[in-house]
């Protein structure tokens, strides 16, 4: 071997070493004898260090998992001689191997395995039980094996190809018939030997057990030897966390449900007599986390039993097993409300089940309606935050609770189903009590008084909000509830969660406020003061912008007597904060865009007349434009890029702003009604000239195009004497990304105004398609992705323009380009749809086809329109769905052969028996295709 290229395998080693290895391991793995190297030094053992010996065995498992067939006998053999010389070396070595060693010596076994046990090596756990014997180290090899075999066989998170599979199924029903009960008998010996001098080797064998029960005869298993070893573990400190995930296993294998039932109560009995169940005498918490796994097992079990006893109509069994989960629901409700979530996350499942068959009885006994209260109770407290969650810098631990509660959500939502008055009362005494003592009460108390009010509103769900009509009692609980949250001044608490909490419910519950509109300016003040919009945190300031636009949205009609004073306290927050002042704005760019959406809204659905709206938008808009037109000069001068950028973002956040502001129209007609149309026009004039700025174009002009797209909407044709000069801003050295954003604006346009922009259209028309063919004809680098996806999705960009064109009626936009124009576009149209393999563009391509074979297609289409439908049209709908890469398992690409074959049957209605007969005659016999099939 080369020595010098083997020092790079120390992860110590300097990059050239690494890369010289690196490289010196493709050599070996292409290599026809390389293997034979590495299989002598490990059986001879050559080498001492360990990542040479890893190495070694890399180089094995390439020449079994990928090469293996192409050996002689003789030199598979070999290989099988090396693994078990080796083998036999690890009980005589004085160190044992290192454990990524054994683990990958292991793979290395169980990848022969699946080549060998089939054909040639169907001795193989004999060979290797007689090696191994009960030498400790020996016995750890064998248990490693089994692992590996195991997830070589049914690992769930491999995916398998069908040949694997079968191959598999194959390996498991031999091993049953051959095997199993040798390994099983192995695992008992082991067990017995080592369960009270190595718990190592003990806590190995019991996983192997757990990994194996699923796919073996339980009752080599579930027998009373193996289950009171089992249990034996179960009161020693170091093997009773694996016995119990070995139990668990048993537990969860799939059998008849009246045997499931007898299992899972004869262990019951047994670990509660062994007092495992007196779970607050027990302080090692991962532990019980295993247990309380457990016990979920053992719940969902018998309920799974259950339900399949219910459907069976065994109604005497089925009793019996609701009994026995009956039983276990003290147990759950002790692991339920556990301090530690990890114990209770675990027992959830358990007792979301169990609420499940509460649900489907008729009637709850005594017992049960208490259990249900028991629940409530365990999963209000459990919602708790504790005192250690860090808000501020939320991390991994936080991340966990914030999970947790959605599992606890789900309980709540489940608790609703099975008694919502219940739920509802419940709710109401906690909030009750929390609320009217929320300044002596801590933080998390009042969090989560507030957030089961807010958690109401899904777990009893009504239509469109109206939670304060309809049933009387809820409506009323709930509009109390809301009375005493809005009143009582809890939104003053210093604490930011409490803070969050109480914004969240109010805008959840904003129906709250058509009822009773007296105590909007309560909650209008609580929003724009420190609780709210000036807040100290930048978290709860960010939140409280989106909040507060929808709470202003949804009450639109109710805020007109605060309008201008809202207007008024917000102005301050709209500042575009220009880059060089240095001062730090309250609100984010993306907070402000709430804030001007909030003030577009108040505006336009006030109750002031056109004129008063009209002003109230020039104030909100001229200072936008006056910023901007200061910026995009100092633009202009500016000459550090850095500072380009940050102007040019800020100039973007104006355009941003003025289009925000828009969004509370819905069309032209709502603009002419505020009599807002001008001083859209002012920003648009104001705006486009940044089209022409040669720094920043990519910024500055992306912002300026959404100003254009909404101001389609909003001003309609006022907007047409501006698209032209924009456009030709727009298409100047521009680059794939921008063509692709620019098309949708001109999409936009032509399926808008249709003919009215068709002289416009023919006019720009040739420009773009030579801009778009620049772009797509310039050369890429090979294997540069990103450059290849824009390519593509401009090429998609480019079919959905003529898709819009054709599909508006506006075919003469196309036509009148000159007929060598023509003939381009139409080959790029017939190339879209055979030979790139993008099922998308394919599909779009074929819907022009079709529509332009409807236009032309007939006898007065234009000349030689309908000798290319013959040439090219027929052909490319035949020879797209021939190609390779055309895959019918894609759905895409089945909407793309739908279309092709609307176009042949457009072809069809268009040309009639004409087509028929050059199908017949002769375009199918070019094909080679047999006559009968033609006929």
């Amino acid at each position: 071997m080369d020595e010098q290229a083997l020092l790079g395998l120390n992860p110590n080693a300097d990059a050239d070493f690494r890369q010289r290895a690196l490289a010196y391991f493709e050599q070996l793995k292409i290599s026809q004898d390389a293997w034979q190297v590495c299989a002598e030094a490990l059986a001879q053992s050559i080498y001492s260090d360990d990542h040479i010996k890893f190495f070694c065995f890399q180089v094995l498992e390439h020449q079994v998992k990928f090469k293996y067939s192409e050996l002689t006998e003789v030199q598979q053999q070999l290989i099988r001689e090396t693994l078990i010389t080796w083998l036999q070396a690890q009980m005589l070595n004085p160190q044992p191997e290192k454990t990524f060693i054994r683990n990958k010596a292991a793979q290395v076994f169980a990848l022969l395995f699946v080549t060998e046990y089939l054909t040639k090596w169907p001795k193989f756990f004999f060979d290797i039980l007689s090696v191994v014997d009960l030498n400790p180290r020996g016995v750890d090899m064998y248990l490693r094996i089994l692992m590996a075999v195991d997830a070589e066989l049914v690992d769930r998170d491999v995916v398998h190809t069908s040949e694997e599979a079968r191959r598999n199924t194959l390996l498991k029903d031999t091993m049953r018939e051959q095997c199993i009960p040798s390994l099983v008998e192995s695992w008992y010996q082991i067990l017995q030997n080592y369960q009270y001098n190595n718990s190592e080797l003990t806590c190995q064998c019991l996983e192997v057990v757990g990994a194996y029960v699923s796919w073996i005869d339980l009752s080599l298993i579930a027998n009373e030897r193996f289950i009171n070893m089992l249990l034996g573990h179960m009161s020693v400190e170091v093997l009773r966390e694996e016995a119990c995930d070995c139990l668990f296993e048993i537990v969860n294998k799939g059998m008849d449900p009246i045997d499931k039932t007898k299992l899972v109560e004869s262990l019951c009995q047994v670990l509660q007599s062994a007092g495992l169940f007196s779970i607050d005498q027990e302080d090692d918490v991962d532990f019980l986390a295993r247990f309380s796994k457990l016990v979920n097992g053992m719940g969902q079990a018998l309920i799974a039993s259950w339900t399949k006893l219910i459907k069976n109509g065994d109604m005497k069994s089925a009793q019996d097993t609701l009994q026995a989960i009956e039983a276990k629901v003290a147990l759950m409700l002790q692991l339920l409300i556990h301090e530690d979530d990890d114990i209770s996350s675990n027992i959830i499942g358990f007792c979301y089940d169990y609420l499940h068959v509460l649900k489907q009885l008729s009637a709850l006994s005594d017992q049960q309606k208490a259990n249900v209260e028991a629940i409530m109770l365990a999963v209000m407290k459990k919602l708790t935050y504790d005192e250690e969650y860090n808000f501020e810098n939320e991390g991994e631990d936080e991340a966990m609770f914030v999970e947790y509660r959605k599992q606890l959500k789900l309980l709540l939502d489940r608790l609703a189903q099975v008694s919502p008055e219940l739920l509802l009362a419940s709710v109401r005494r906690v909030f009750n009590t929390t609320i009217q003592n929320w300044q002596t009460t801590r933080f998390m108390e009042v969090e989560v008084a507030i957030r089961l009010l807010y958690m109401l509103a899904e777990a009893l769900p009504v239509s469109h909000g109206a939670h304060f009509s309809g049933d009387v009692t809820k409506a009323t609980a709930l509009q109390d509830m809301m009375r005493t949250l809005v009143t009582s001044g809890v939104s003053a608490y210093q604490h930011t969660s409490v803070t969050l909490e109480f914004f969240e419910t109010v805008v959840r519950y904003e129906k709250f406020f058509a009822v009773e509109p007296q105590h909007i300016p309560t909650v209008l003040m609580a929003f724009l003061d420190h609780r709210g919009l000036r807040h100290t945190s930048p978290k709860v300031r960010s939140r409280t912008a989106y909040l507060f636009s929808r709470f202003v949205k949804s009450l639109n009609k109710q805020m007109n007597p605060f309008i201008e004073d809202v207007l008024n306290r917000i102005q301050d927050l709209m500042e575009l904060s220009p880059p060089e002042n240095g001062y730090q704005a309250l609100l984010s760019s993306d907070d402000q865009l709430f804030i001007y959406e909030t003030a577009g809204v108040l505006i336009v659905n006030s109750e002031y007349s056109a004129e008063r709206k009209q002003v109230l938008m020039r104030n909100l808009l001229t200072p936008l434009m006056e910023k901007f037109k200061v910026l995009l000069e100092k633009l202009m001068m500016a000459q550090d890029e850095d500072r380009q950028m940050a102007l040019a973002d800020c100039l973007n956040h104006a355009v941003g702003f003025a289009s925000r502001t828009s969004k509370a129209f819905s069309n032209k007609q709502t603009v002419k009604q505020c009599g807002c149309s001008e001083v859209y026009l002012d920003c648009l004039q104001t705006f486009l000239p940044a089209l022409s700025c040669p720094l920043q174009k990519e910024v500055l002009r992306s912002g300026v195009r959404t100003f254009l797209h909404r101001m389609i909407i909003c001003l309609e044709e006022e907007v047409l004497p501006f698209i032209p000069s924009a456009s030709e801003h727009m298409l100047k050295d521009c680059e794939a990304k921008d063509l692709q954003e620019f098309i949708p604006l001109i999409n936009q346009i032509t399926a808008k105004f249709k003919t009215q922009v068709s002289p416009f259209l023919q006019q720009m028309f040739m420009p773009l398609l030579h801009a778009i063919f620049e772009v797509l004809l310039l050369p890429a680098e090979e294997n540069d992705q990103s450059a290849a996806l824009e390519k593509q999705m401009l090429r998609r960009s480019y079919f959905a323009f003529l898709q819009t064109v054709t599909g508006s009626g506006m075919s003469e936009v196309i036509a009148n380009q000159g007929a060598e124009n023509v003939e381009r576009v139409l080959f790029t149209v017939i190339q879209g749809a055979v030979d790139y393999p993008d099922p998308i563009a394919q599909k779009t391509c074929f819907i022009i086809l079709s529509k332009l074979v409807e236009l032309w297609g007939g006898k007065d289409g234009p000349v030689g329109f309908a000798d290319f439908v013959y040439k090219h049209i027929v052909p490319a709908c035949f020879l797209a769905p021939l190609k390779q890469t055309f895959d019918l398992a894609d759905a895409q690409t089945v909407l793309a052969l739908s279309e092709c074959a609307v176009t042949l049957k457009t072809i069809h209605l268009k040309r009639g028996p004409e087509c028929i007969q050059y199908l017949q005659q002769e375009y199918l016999p070019s094909l080679q295709v047999a006559p009968e099939i033609i006929q």
